[in-house]
């Protein structure tokens, strides 16, 4: 029999791809969100808890957040409140309405800041460095404080930053190839990419990898915290190196130095040694894949008139 998994934020990225991948797999998704069938609203716990209720889960993914950088600097109240509130109501309701689930609690790479040294593992302090990161530290140490006080079967995936087709072009990657794709769909040459601090150094996944980490890491069972992340880092400067070469284009890289953010941590790179151990998984798409696929995706998205904006960050 298949099992039953409820997916909070599967209206977003890496939640598309989460509840994609589950169906593909022959699992019944039950979505839980705004936009759900029936409408769930997260911040409500009393909706909350029925929705949880009403999808007898097996599995629990918990991705729903507000969950841009950028935008938490400018509104840092909200993305505190309601990323620590729908936290709070949805493992409320698993305690109350489905205490035997898998819990698989997405926190952030985000968590750990300025590294004391890299790889980061899993044992290195948090000490997070922008409002986001702040919001994802209290829900992951929330999501632990239920295991640990009520029993419940909580995993906490740290995925570091991920990225592929379908992703809004708020994140660096998608905004990068958003750029080369419009770019090419104009036929400009060379194309013109802007970007903020080009030497910013990331931690970069696939998106389709990192959901395969968390189906696996909820059929492991095993409780705790996992990083997911690939163990190498390419900075603003290399992906933009990248991007022309899988585009076969020349790009002419502009640096707006009030695109840089504030508080910017230098580099983040994580260790996924701990994951590996416990699921054998690995990342299987290289980057350059994931970048070459992006513009594939953002190309058929201007053909069909729903994008093209160069929006970066």
């Amino acid at each position: 029999m298949s099992r039953r998994v409820l997916i909070t934020g599967a209206s977003g990225f890496a939640g598309g791809h989460l509840a994609a991948a589950c169906a593909a797999a022959g699992e019944e998704v039950v979505a839980l969100s705004r936009s759900g069938a029936p409408p769930t609203d997260l911040l409500d716990p009393v909706a909350t808890r029925g929705g949880v209720a009403t999808a007898e889960p097996e599995v629990v993914y918990h991705l729903a957040a507000l969950a841009h950088v950028g935008r938490s600097w400018s509104d840092p109240a909200a993305t505190l409140a309601e990323n620590q509130a729908m936290s709070l109501n949805l493992l409320e309701a698993v305690r109350t309405a489905a205490p035997r689930a898998v819990v698989v609690a997405v926190s952030s790479g985000e968590v750990y800041g300025r590294p004391e040294a890299l790889p980061v593992g899993e044992r290195a302090l948090l000490r997070p460095q922008n409002p986001y990161a702040v919001s994802k530290a209290a829900g992951d140490l929330l999501a632990g404080f239920y295991g640990d006080a009520h029993g419940l079967h909580v995993v906490r995936p740290r995925p570091f930053n991920h990225a592929g087709p379908g992703q809004p072009p708020l994140y660096a990657v998608a905004s990068f190839a958003c750029q080369v794709a419009a770019g090419l769909e104009a036929r400009e040459n060379p194309i013109r990419l802007v970007t903020g601090n080009p030497d910013a150094r990331r931690d970069y996944t696939d998106v389709r990898d990192v959901v395969r980490a968390y189906r696996l890491l909820a059929e492991a069972g095993e409780p705790g915290v996992f990083n997911v992340c690939s163990g190498r880092s390419a900075s603003a400067r290399e992906l933009v190196a990248a991007l022309g070469r899988v585009a076969g284009a020349e790009i002419e890289h502009v640096v707006d130095p009030e695109l840089a953010r504030a508080h910017e941590v230098t580099e983040i790179r994580g260790s996924a040694e701990k994951l590996r151990a416990a699921t054998g998984w690995e990342p299987r798409i290289p980057l350059e894949t994931t970048l070459a696929d992006t513009i594939g995706w953002w190309r058929a998205e201007i053909r069909a008139g729903r994008g093209g904006d160069r929006v970066h960050e």
